[in-house]
């Protein structure tokens, strides 16, 4: 049962009206019909999103009056960093994929940021530190909770196309599992709010501007790596 059933029940509204987890980045992904090396550029780009996800949650937390609310946010922050295990912070499991897909994984200094993944960093940082804490905590709630399962569409996907081995498979596999508690402890903090007009409004834009982000990330980097792949 959750502990946040009206705005874990809005969330999911906004994810299936926009059609996130069938944008064209999954749905060619699913079918076949993306490169892998489209998919390699594109997840050497999403890197970038994955080192940098912890920074807005800090600019939040740093934000938030109560410690009570802080706490769950900041053992996501704590799992981010491996629960300090430099071997399993998230940047770092996240190169091991990008390795066992052929993909550079320890060379991303000198790969220049696309604008979708810049995009995407800004949107974030900006809602956390800037927005009401509501739209805030939202916008990476949704995010979260969207990429549990685009996390176990992408892992499925990669196995499937034998592009990594089952036993091979990293990343993905976790963030298939703990991206929902994560995304459920977001919405914990707000779902008292719900009541509350005036901060409803905050967390139903929270909702759509993390969806929509997330979504125009993925088709960023869609049209982007399909024109970086060599005809």
């Amino acid at each position: 049962m959750t502990l946040a059933p009206r705005v874990t029940a809005c969330a999911d509204a906004i994810i299936r009206r926009i059609g996130l987890l069938d944008n064209p980045y999954l749905a060619a992904l699913s079918s076949g019909a993306m490169s892998k090396e489209c998919f390699c550029v594109t997840q050497e780009q999403f890197f970038f999103a994955v080192r940098y996800f912890p920074r807005p949650m800090a600019a939040l937390i740093a934000r938030m009056p109560d410690p009570g609310q802080r706490i769950d946010i900041l053992q996501n922050i704590v799992e981010e960093h491996g629960k300090f295990r430099e071997d399993q912070f998230h940047a770092n499991t996240f190169r091991l994929f990008l390795n066992s897909i052929g993909a550079r994984g320890h060379d991303t200094a000198t790969l220049p940021m696309w604008p979708a993944v810049h995009a995407f960093n800004s949107i974030l940082m900006a809602a956390c530190a800037h927005d009401e804490l509501e739209a805030g905590v939202c916008c990476l709630g949704i995010i979260e909770h969207a990429f549990a399962h685009i996390s176990a569409r992408i892992g499925k996907a990669v196995v499937d196309l034998r592009w990594v081995s089952p036993d091979k498979l990293v990343h993905y596999t976790t963030h298939a599992e703990l991206d929902l508690r994560h995304a459920e402890e977001f919405f914990a903090t707000v779902e008292p709010a719900w009541d509350d007009d005036r901060r409803r409004v905050a967390i139903l834009q929270g909702l759509e501007l993390g969806a929509y982000a997330l979504d125009q990330l993925y088709r960023g980097m869609y049209v982007q790596g399909k024109a970086n792949v060599p005809k």
